[in-house]
């Protein structure tokens, strides 16, 4: 989304016009501003808590939908309120869903260190076995009769054998319990990271995923490029036929995205509707993919209304930038994020 600073730096007739509204009327500047910081909030729990996140971003979503220019103070208060009220209760489910992993992660290492005690006892138990048979096998050695010599032999080998096979058998049902319990544990812990690796909205990467897969690349020194991709217009949908529309329009960009893009092409979510790839490549390859990315994604889509199915003709204005050397991720999604908003200025001026 683009923010009201870009509209006011930009030097198109179009931008001058809505810099002018809005110093004209600062109530509905603000209000537009208190909007885009609920909506971004909605974004942010997404990132923050995967699992329970889409609830508040849908909420507060309604909530900026029904702001209005005209409406009193006591109706802004009661939506100040209600937003107030969908943060508190977010940030109780989001305390609770992680005392529960912390729960999960407890019961496990109780698990093991209950494993660790049940193997030692059984060594305390197998040691006193072995020192009995031991005992015995020294005092065959004062016994001069044959036949007692080899009875208390054959006594002891069986004796020993029984306790191995006894060592042998506790010590396999723990470690079966053990690696059943662990499993457990590991499937419970990768759904958990596959939750937080997912936008919950479009099923893409996250944004904390993506910025992982950035600092990996940077750290291994290997070329690659970073690519912003941001829907034009995207705000007027929301605001012209909701925010259901709005969702299933980024549902289906992503769909495109996803099908222009090569299995090796990392794909995510940034936030609102921007989104973010990378392509393992220099800049000569990223630029050709790119422009093929371009063709594919932008066009007509169709996405349900209130009443009926609406025809929209969606562009997108991309930035790309190639990793340098020493750079780190804020520079290199900063110089990527300034060629976007560069082609977005270019398209403004071109349409005024």
């Amino acid at each position: 989304m683009i923010s009201i600073k870009r509209y006011l730096d930009a030097d198109s007739p179009e931008t001058s016009h809505e810099a002018e509204a809005i110093q004209q009327n600062p109530f509905a500047a603000a209000l537009d501003a208190y909007g885009c910081a609920l909506l971004e909030m909605g974004n942010c729990s997404l990132d923050a808590c995967p699992g329970i996140g889409d609830n508040l971003k849908q909420s507060l979503g309604r909530i900026r939908g029904g702001l209005s220019p005209a409406m009193s103070s006591e109706k802004l208060a009661a939506h100040g309120e209600q937003a107030r009220e969908h943060l508190r209760n977010w940030g109780r489910d989001a305390a609770r869903h992680y005392q529960g992993k912390a729960r999960e992660v407890k019961e496990m290492l109780l698990t093991m260190a209950r494993t660790a005690e049940s193997v030692s006892a059984r060594d305390q138990r197998s040691a006193g076995q072995m020192s009995a048979v031991t005992e015995r096998l020294r005092a065959i050695a004062t016994l001069e009769d044959l036949t007692q010599i080899r009875a208390s032999i054959d006594q002891s080998a069986a004796e020993l054998k029984t306790s191995i096979d006894r060592m042998t058998e506790e010590g396999k049902e723990v470690l079966d319990h053990l690696k059943k319990q662990v499993e457990d544990y590991q499937v419970k812990l990768e759904e958990a990271e596959k939750i937080a690796s997912r936008d919950a909205l479009t099923g893409m990467s996250s944004r904390v995923y993506v910025e992982g897969q950035i600092e990996k690349r940077i750290e291994s020194c290997a070329a690659f490029c970073v690519v912003l991709v941001d829907i034009d217009g995207f705000k007027k949908v929301n605001d012209a036929h909701g925010h259901l529309t709005g969702d299933e329009l980024l549902k289906q960009f992503a769909g495109e995205l996803r099908s222009a893009c090569r299995s090796t092409d990392v794909i995510g979510r940034w936030g609102g509707d921007e989104f973010i790839l990378i392509f393992d490549s220099g800049l000569e390859d990223a630029e050709a993919q790119t422009e093929r990315l371009r063709k594919w994604v932008c066009g007509n889509y169709s996405v349900p209304g209130k009443t009926s199915a609406l025809k929209l003709r969606v562009d997108a204005s991309i930035g790309l930038a190639a990793h340098a050397a020493g750079e780190g991720m804020n520079e290199l999604v900063g110089r990527a994020d300034a060629a976007m908003y560069e082609q977005k200025a270019k398209a403004r001026t071109k349409v005024a």
